[in-house]
């Protein structure tokens, strides 16, 4: 406990047939000496080579992680193999999410830190969500307010529109939903970064931010507007910048987060900047919530090559976000 928060971490399976656990070792490994202390929910077999503790809560937990990797039991239905993705074990993935969230609501773990998941093998489960971040806010009770964010070093990137085809994304971006992910983002700057004036810019969706209307009117019909209302509320926004220019290191010197308007556009100068220590962050959640930013790299599971940067960064993410929450 450091200041009445618990500042054990819990840690979810992720598919267990992906690199989840080989990053789990991993980063108990780099971390066992000096932190954070985490906990991860899943089968005890999942990780071999590396000594391993069943604990039942966060106190035992953090009593044995300089010696063991603490695992709080969440059964398989049958026995993973690396690479090699079960539907049967879909439940089990689930539970370990939903098990996570439930202790840290609790207030029996400092965060929750989720592992890779396989979209398409839960979706084969019946999984009706469409990823991780709409499941925490269902999980949480705010359906509806969760704002997914990338974050590095270099960049903080909030795509308006996320898990849907460019058409989609397209047909679906609104004004309102600008003005929702800006004003989630400015209060999670403050909140959970210790950012005291946070500063958002607000990509355009063209080629040169529309050039006027000249390339597309939808930086006139619904960013500037967003814009307009974010900053009637105190917040210091601007834009809307050229997207092929603002990720430059002079312009992002200029501002905390970036707000973009579909996925990739976020996600490709994030990942081309720091595709190693990216961290995936899901805001506008009553608990703080990281995660590597990759999947479950079933074609190199099992083989001992799978770099535990993004895990490791995510881990202490969370715990500097949940320190941060609890001194605001």
């Amino acid at each position: 406990m450091e200041g009445g928060v618990p500042q054990v971490l819990a840690l979810t399976m992720g598919d267990p047939a992906g690199i989840g656990p080989e990053l789990t070792a991993a980063a108990w490994q780099a971390l066992r000496a000096g932190g954070p202390a985490f906990m991860v929910l899943g089968d005890p077999a999942l990780y071999p080579g590396v000594p391993v503790r069943v604990v039942a809560d966060a106190a035992q937990a953090a009593a044995v992680f300089a010696e063991a990797l603490p695992v709080l039991p969440v059964g398989l239905a049958c026995a993973a193999r690396p690479g090699a993705p079960d539907v049967a074990n879909a439940p089990a993935v689930i539970g370990s999410i939903a098990r996570a969230v439930e202790l840290a609501l609790g207030g029996q773990a400092g965060a929750v830190v989720t592992n890779p998941i396989s979209k398409l093998v839960l979706k084969q489960a019946g999984f009706a969500h469409p990823g991780h971040t709409e499941y925490l806010a269902e999980l949480c009770g705010v359906p509806g307010r969760e704002v997914m964010m990338l974050a590095c070093p270099e960049l903080r990137v909030v795509p308006v529109t996320i898990h849907v085809s460019l058409r989609r994304a397209l047909d679906g971006l609104t004004t309102d939903e600008i003005v929702r992910c800006g004003r989630t983002t400015a209060e999670a700057l403050r909140r959970d970064f210790g950012i005291s004036a946070p500063r958002l810019a607000v990509a355009g969706l063209n080629p040169h931010a529309g050039e006027g209307g000249v390339m597309g009117g939808e930086e006139g019909e619904i960013i500037v507007p967003a814009i307009a209302a974010l900053r009637g509320e105190g917040i210091d926004v601007t834009g809307p910048w050229p997207p092929d220019t603002m990720f430059t290191p002079t312009a992002r010197a200029r501002y905390d987060a970036a707000l973009c308007m579909y996925h990739d556009q976020a996600l490709i100068p994030l990942k081309t900047i720091d595709m190693a220590g990216g961290v995936n962050v899901t805001l506008g959640l009553p608990i703080v919530r990281t995660s590597p930013d990759h999947g479950t790299a079933f074609d190199i599971a099992g083989q001992g090559v799978a770099d535990p940067s993004s895990l490791i960064a995510a881990l202490k993410l969370a715990r500097d976000m949940t320190r941060n929450r609890s001194a605001a």
